[in-house]
């Protein structure tokens, strides 16, 4: 049998790379990093980034500055990361649209899998059934009697097509069986600047987008789509007490591009956690109704991949189409 042999420069690179390997983790960051948001100022996924990436910026000691990508069902903003160069300085903050889109648009400009690399999962949150104080309905129960009362009639507005709010409204529709009209907006932000103008009647957004307009009475809450009442907001009913099945949840998370050095994606998972876990981000978090969640690459990937599949068969049972 023969032995390959290598040269003295083969050699010394192959000891540099191994060496530097250890020193790049504690040389980055090294400038400021981008932390992507592919969707519009004012929703979930860009309230929670941000005390992220100010958490992020004092326990790296450089600025994580928040990049506000939207459009196309959060797909222009994934892509735009997924494209990046893997150097650890362009990340992802991400819904779960990063599950959903596989199955709403018939052909990706990335692969969720093969191009992005789970850091962690930042948090779960429930959606909320909210109406303009204008919609005469207290309950979901009056909400379904009056989308029956006036088929067609009843506008609810949505973050955009695929995104998780649209889901949530769609597996609405399927379980209720009722006709209402779906508008869907560039963003949770628009929605809500929409839906506060009296332009739509409901919507089902994140909690944290809704959280300051519920407490301020500007929104009614109906229901939460968890399959029990949030502890952030007790009073107000799962919509499963009225809708028998009914049950939809929101997750946020942190990625980076596929081929980010392992030392890197390590050092950016711990921070990330450690950063998730600090008693100011918590109560922060629990004060937009998000659970926190600050699991390991593996487990976020293996969630990434359940919440895929699950969301497939819905898909597919609501009869939607890809794109």
């Amino acid at each position: 049998m023969s032995i390959k042999t290598i040269s003295y420069r083969d050699f010394l690179l192959t000891a540099a790379l191994l060496a530097a390997t250890p020193s790049l983790a504690q040389n980055y960051p090294a400038r400021s990093i981008r932390l992507v948001v592919p969707s519009a100022p004012g929703g979930g996924t860009d309230i929670l980034a941000r005390v992220l990436a100010n958490k992020l910026t004092e326990y790296l000691g450089q600025q994580v500055v928040v990049d506000n990508r939207a459009g196309a069902g959060t797909t222009i903003g994934i892509d735009h990361v997924a494209k990046s160069t893997p150097d650890g300085y362009t990340l992802l903050a991400c819904p779960s649209t990063l599950a959903l889109n596989l199955w709403m648009y018939s052909k990706l400009p990335y692969d969720a899998i093969r191009d992005l690399a789970p850091l962690t999962q930042i948090a779960v949150v429930p959606n909320a059934l909210v109406v303009h104080p204008s919609v005469p309905a207290r309950s979901v129960t009056d909400l379904i009697t009056l989308a029956k009362k006036q088929p067609g009639e009843i506008n609810v507005g949505s973050a955009g097509i695929g995104t998780s709010p649209h889901l949530s409204l769609e597996l609405f529709k399927h379980l209720a069986k009722v006709n209402v009209v779906h508008v869907p907006y560039k963003g949770s932000g628009a929605a809500v600047i929409a839906h506060l103008s009296g332009e739509i009647s409901a919507q089902i957004p994140s909690l944290p987008t809704a959280m300051s307009y519920i407490r301020a009475n500007r929104l009614r809450a109906l229901g939460v789509t968890t399959a029990a009442r949030s502890p952030y907001l007790p009073e107000v009913p799962a919509i499963g007490e009225t809708v028998q099945g009914y049950e939809a949840t929101q997750w946020f998370g942190c990625l980076a591009p596929a081929g980010t050095p392992q030392a890197v994606q390590d050092r950016l998972s711990q921070e990330a956690v450690r950063a998730l876990r600090a008693p100011d981000v918590a109560k922060h978090m629990a004060n937009e109704g998000a659970q926190i969640v600050a699991n390991t690459p593996a487990q976020f990937t293996a969630y990434i991949k359940a919440e895929t599949d699950k969301w497939g068969r819905v898909i597919k049972a609501a009869g939607i189409k890809p794109q």
